[in-house]
C-alpha cells in the first residue's frame, strides 16, 4: 500500500464524513418529515457502511486477502442491513 492510497481512503473518509455530518444536521434540524426522513436515516447507515468497508480494505489490508475481504463484507452487510431494517420498523 502506497501513501498514495492512504491519502486518497483518508479523503474519502473525510467526504463521506462531511455527507454523514451534513444529513444529520438535516435530520436533527427539523427540515425533514416522512419518508425523507427515513430514506436519510437509511443514506446515513449506507455512509456508514462504506466508511466501514473503506476503512477495512485500505487501513486494515484486506484487500490484499480476498478470503478475509470477503468474510469481513459479508458479516457488516448483513449486519447493515439488519441495522436498516430495524431502524425502518421503528
Amino acid at each position: 500500500m502506497t501513501l498514495n492510497t492512504v491519502t486518497r481512503a483518508w479523503a474519502l473518509l473525510i467526504a463521506l464524513s462531511a455527507a454523514s455530518t451534513g444529513l444529520a444536521f438535516a435530520v436533527t434540524g427539523g427540515h425533514l418529515s416522512g419518508a425523507a426522513l427515513s430514506a436519510t436515516g437509511a443514506a446515513i447507515l449506507i455512509l456508514a457502511w462504506a466508511k466501514a468497508r473503506l476503512i477495512l480494505n485500505a487501513y486494515l489490508r484486506l484487500s490484499e486477502a480476498p478470503a478475509f475481504r470477503r468474510g469481513f463484507g459479508l458479516t457488516l452487510a448483513i449486519y447493515a442491513v439488519l441495522l436498516l431494517v430495524l431502524y425502518l420498523a421503528a
